[in-house]
């Protein structure tokens, strides 16, 4: 009995179909067409004969053009696919409204802080202004979590030195400099945190004065190295002043807080062809839920949005964001042309290997994950969020820059999709992730907290998993360790996004 191999089809406008394992030549199809070629897991195959200069549609939208004849049956890559511009095509007219919450609240175990806010989990934070100070909150944030793992302190998540290679060699009046400073301001009154403490050399461009305009604040202090006499003296100062702190951050504790308080960040990393299918609009789903409670959700990466905008204009509930995002994409364009590079130079080798081909394609799978509620804000990279519900966030496609940029504009939950497998976390917010393919959550189950892949195993319906993962947010945000905790990720993954030349 010949085996006859299924093809799955996402959208009835669709010329290409995606291969849910390893099709080899010359093979009856359930479409009613034989494979001209090997078709690798996740690619591409032509449904159809497709002229030169047509374009192959995918999820019913625009993903690229055939640069040669392709006969229906034959595997479509990079070989014979190209990226192209188009013109983009919505309808909007702009009759919305915000969502108001009108759902029974669901509560999770948070901290709550002085100030409103509520936070995920509670975190002593050692944030230095300038690399320079680096090592020294590295120093302190090592000598508290030695004294922490002598005592019982349940209700303390340890201390975290949030370090980086930036913060002078910076024009202090470019754009560069203000989203840096932004970056800070955000993570200087994030919520996961209890405590935290500013530290910087003492003559660099991002002076602590930058920070320091809420010294009434007694959950945020302020020092320089050079003035406090060096770096034995400050690492014993501090250390010492967290130690004496350690039992009166331990009283704060879990309480009962409206899910409308959550924050979640969408990521992807690792992208593989069936992002788009499976794990990124089951959390798209969730995020939609999590939305219809009150809550808030933000996408970012501006260049793996880039042929799918389009898809969040129609969502947009005014002008005024569509506006900002085509501006957005007019900078970047402008930035990498500087650079000597261009949109299209996305995806990576690994996306490739995976299935996707062109930027098109992956920021159609990538747009996924912000569900389908209103977008009822755009922000700019690090801007603190103002309206709950969607937002898109400015930002580059580097997992950890973008991610970076999320925590500080407010999130206190990540949710990172991935297909080739990622082993990211990020303090002080737990990362969630998520799996589009069974082969890959059997292969790294250890790093992977949920697997999506049952949606192509038909096991789950999407809908199931988005259940899931909008479960698994709840359960998270109230204290249990996601797999990036558990390995122990997120001391080393804040990267604030590094605009202007070092000068």
């Amino acid at each position: 009995m010949k085996t006859m191999f299924n093809i799955i089809k996402l959208n009835e406008k669709d010329n290409i179909g995606i291969a849910p394992m390893s099709i080899p030549k010359n093979v009856q199809l359930n479409i009613g067409i034989k494979t001209k070629t090997d078709i690798p897991y996740g690619h591409k195959i032509s449904l159809l004969k497709i002229k030169t200069g047509e374009f192959i549609l995918r999820y019913g939208q625009k993903i690229g053009v055939a640069l040669v004849d392709i006969d229906a049956g034959e595997h479509v890559h990079s070989h014979n696919l190209s990226f192209s511009e188009f013109k983009r095509d919505y309808n909007n007219n702009f009759l919305k409204e915000n969502f108001i919450n009108k759902k029974k609240n669901i509560f999770f175990k948070g901290y709550k802080r002085n100030n409103g806010s509520a936070g995920t989990r509670n975190y002593i934070g050692l944030i230095s202004t300038v690399n320079c100070s680096a090592t020294v909150v590295k120093k302190i944030a090592d000598k508290v979590n030695n004294e922490l793992r002598k005592t019982n302190f349940q209700n303390i998540d340890g201390a975290v030195s949030l370090k980086h290679s930036s913060g002078c060699g910076m024009n202090n009046t470019s754009y560069g400099m203000s989203i840096f400073n932004r970056t800070i301001e955000g993570f200087k009154v994030h919520p996961n945190f209890a405590k935290v403490y500013v530290i910087g050399l003492g003559c660099e461009c991002a002076q602590i004065s930058l920070y320091n305009k809420d010294q009434a604040s007694r959950s945020v202090e302020y020092l320089n190295i050079q003035d406090e006499g060096g770096t034995k003296e400050i690492v014993k100062k501090v250390s010492n002043k967290i130690i004496n702190q350690l039992e009166s951050i331990n009283k704060i504790q879990r309480t009962n807080i409206p899910i409308s308080e959550l924050t979640v960040a969408l990521q992807c990393g690792g992208s593989d062809s069936y992002s788009g299918v499976t794990a990124n609009p089951a959390l798209g789903f969730a995020s939609d839920m999590l939305v219809d409670h009150g809550g808030s959700s933000i996408l970012s990466e501006t260049t793996e949005i880039y042929g799918a905008e389009h898809l969040l204009f129609e969502r947009s509930i005014n002008r005024k964001n569509i506006e900002k995002i085509e501006n957005q994409i007019d900078w970047w364009k402008e930035h990498l042309h500087k650079n000597g590079s261009s949109m299209d130079n996305n995806p990576s080798p690994g996306n490739k290997k995976g299935g996707l081909t062109t930027i098109l394609e992956k920021s159609l799978g990538g747009i996924s994950k912000s569900g389908t509620r209103n977008m009822v804000d755009v922000l700019d990279y690090a801007e603190r969020l103002k309206i709950k519900g969607f937002n898109f966030m400015n930002g580059p496609g580097y997992d950890p820059v973008s991610v970076t940029g999320q925590v500080a504009s407010g999130a206190n939950i990540i949710c990172f999709t991935t297909g080739r497998g990622s082993c990211f976390g990020f303090k002080p917010t737990p990362s969630i992730k998520i799996a589009t393919n069974t082969n890959m959550f059997n292969k790294l189950e250890e790093d992977m907290d949920i697997n999506a892949g049952a949606i192509m195993d038909n096991e789950k319906t999407l809908e199931e998993v988005g259940n899931e993962i909008f479960n698994k947010i709840i359960s998270v945000a109230s204290g249990e360790k996601s797999k990036s905790e558990i390995n122990d990720y997120g001391d080393d993954e804040f990267n604030p996004w590094i605009i202007d030349p070092t000068m």
